[in-house]
């Protein structure tokens, strides 16, 4: 065992001595020394269950001859963080995870880990950390949180933040704004749409890095302590057959994650996330890889806020593996990879049949016979960008229209709050990148105050920041090169017409070329006064196209 270094032999008489002084008995130092990286916290909606879900952990890794210890993890609200400063501090804590469980993990020579995440940079950061320590290692997270109800009709996140657009523009009285505050999250968990953290979550059962159920279960539902319990012995499994991440995350468990991805139309934070892991694989996901499953996939899910179903309806027609089975019937899934069930996808899968057409699309029946996501190109975005197709109306697919150029998210906000955007407008939000913003923030409260507004079929928005998986509408994020980089979003004047065609995964800035030139032989870009975490994340991290990883 791994731990045997710590623990064996005359030399280790002081490591034992130490663990005898939390406790430990020389019957728990005989056995796998089991880390349970636990983010419990009591800000984040997502989290404040995990005390739970760490407990019944540790009795499954007790029951199956594993001697737990619990260290944490931090973790951001997203949601709490959105529209300030706040949310330049949410991607970079991915990075921020994974080094500080990479140390914890190495530094105590743990034999297995569970990892127990649930918000949005928190599953990436933890499989992040996986890769690097390689040791065998599960997922179970906290699970989803219920869908709200307001006048009979079920709500989330997303309708709680596009009311408030709704109120600005008089469309709906502070009453009902009040109505939509207090019933929109009702119970803890992840935010109940397809957001980022749900993204994330069923993505790390397509990879096979979590048991089934692991993405859907309801946080408040007693099968997800069950589902804990379960996952503490699946490691020892692990342990016992010597399994570890690498094994599991291979470059054809990265192909069924983007796979599955596009067949439930995921957050496009996706797209930052999955290159970012497969990078501590040592696999390289690019954007082009992406755009070739997109073209092959169809679209099965439109589940909010693409749709009006939530991830507690995913989960009663059959979850992720369902989507999997009705996808592996035109062989898009890989069915040979191992997962940590210590089965393969087609084991596992096998019998996982749909047990809902509306909330699951059958394989011959799609929304869309490509997948929710797509990658645009074109001299505005050379290296990429991102829109989450599956949540674009019909008529906003193909669009150009004027560009409304502001340099950060407020400046945006306040122009759409006061009216100054119409109806066509093309809204450029730019020095919000992983380099510019610094952190790349989620532009979450602009789309909804365009969506509660009722533009969403006529103005499009474009960053080199990131969208919220919350957000719906023609909204492109990731645009690569960044302003602060000096890429061509940094010269969009006021008035220049911008070209998006989604189905051609196209983007192009109208300007003769000529012009262009001039702008960029005259562009510096704009820099800021930076200290602390957030300048030494702004002078190494990547562009969004390659996952913003630290180079």
């Amino acid at each position: 065992m791994k731990s045997d270094s710590i623990k064996n032999g005359m030399i280790n008489a002081p490591h034992r001595a130490l663990f005898h002084a939390l406790g430990l008995t020389e019957e728990e130092l005989s056995r796998p020394l089991v880390g349970i990286v636990s983010s419990y916290n009591e800000i984040v909606p997502g989290h404040m269950n995990i005390d739970k879900i760490v407990d019944a952990v540790k009795l499954g890794v007790a029951m199956a001859g594993g001697t737990p210890v619990v260290f944490p993890a931090i973790a951001v609200c997203d949601g709490i963080a959105m529209g300030h400063n706040g949310m330049k501090y949410s991607l970079v804590t991915r990075d921020l995870i994974a080094d500080s469980t990479e140390a914890m993990a190495l530094a105590h020579g743990f034999d297995a880990l569970v990892m127990v995440p649930n918000c949005d940079k928190n599953v990436p950061g933890l499989l992040m950390a996986a890769a690097r320590v390689n040791v065998p290692t599960i997922f179970v997270s906290g699970g989803p949180m219920l869908a709200g109800r307001v006048d009979g009709k079920k709500t989330s996140l997303s309708s709680m933040f596009e009311a408030v657009g709704a109120c600005s523009a008089g469309k709906l009285s502070e009453e009902k704004l009040r109505e939509f505050e207090c019933k929109s999250c009702p119970t803890c968990g992840s935010c109940s749409g397809m957001y980022t953290a749900n993204s994330m979550n069923c993505l790390t059962e397509a990879l096979g890095m979590a048991l089934k159920g692991n993405g859907t279960i309801p946080a408040v539902y007693s099968s997800r302590i069950e589902l804990a319990k379960h996952t503490g012995m699946a490691v020892m499994e692990l342990v016992r057959k010597d399994i570890r991440p690498r094994d599991i995350m291979t470059y054809d468990a990265f192909v069924n994650a983007l796979t599955v991805d596009m067949a439930l139309g995921c957050s496009t934070n996706s797209m930052l996330h999955l290159p970012a892991i497969a990078h501590e694989c040592s696999i390289e996901i690019n954007l082009d890889i992406a755009n070739d499953i997109s073209k092959n996939t169809p679209n099965l899910c439109h589940l909010a806020p693409a749709g009006r179903t939530y991830i507690e309806e995913l989960d009663e027609a059959g979850g992720v593996y369902a989507v999997m089975h009705e996808l592996s019937k035109k062989n898009l899934i890989n069915t040979d990879c191992i997962t940590v069930s210590t089965k393969t996808v087609g084991e596992n899968i096998c019998g996982c049949e749909n047990l809902d057409n509306e909330v699951i699309r059958p394989i011959d029946n799609p929304f869309s016979e490509t997948g929710g996501i797509a990658v645009l190109r074109g001299n505005l975005a050379l290296d990429g960008c991102v829109v989450k197709r599956s949540a674009v109306c019909e008529k906003m697919l193909v669009h150009s229209g004027p560009a409304r150029v502001f340099d950060c998210e407020e400046d945006a906000q306040s122009a759409i709050n006061a009216g100054k955007i119409k109806p066509g407008d093309v809204v450029v939000i730019r020095y919000e990148g992983p380099k510019g913003g610094p952190g790349m923030r989620e532009m979450l409260n602009p789309t909804s105050a365009v969506m509660g507004m009722g533009l969403g079929d006529s103005v499009a928005l474009i960053t080199d920041g990131r969208f919220s998986g919350a957000t719906r509408g023609a909204c492109i994020g990731h645009i690569t090169p960044e302003a602060a980089s000096g890429g061509l979003i940094g010269v969009v004047e006021d008035g220049d017409i911008i070209s998006i065609n989604i189905p051609e995964n196209k983007i192009e800035l109208l300007v003769e070329q000529s012009e262009l030139d001039r702008r960029m032989s005259d562009f510096v870009p704009k820099s800021k006064e930076l200290s602390g975490y957030l300048k030494r994340y702004a002078a190494l991290v990547s562009g969004g196209a390659s996952g913003a990883i630290l180079n």
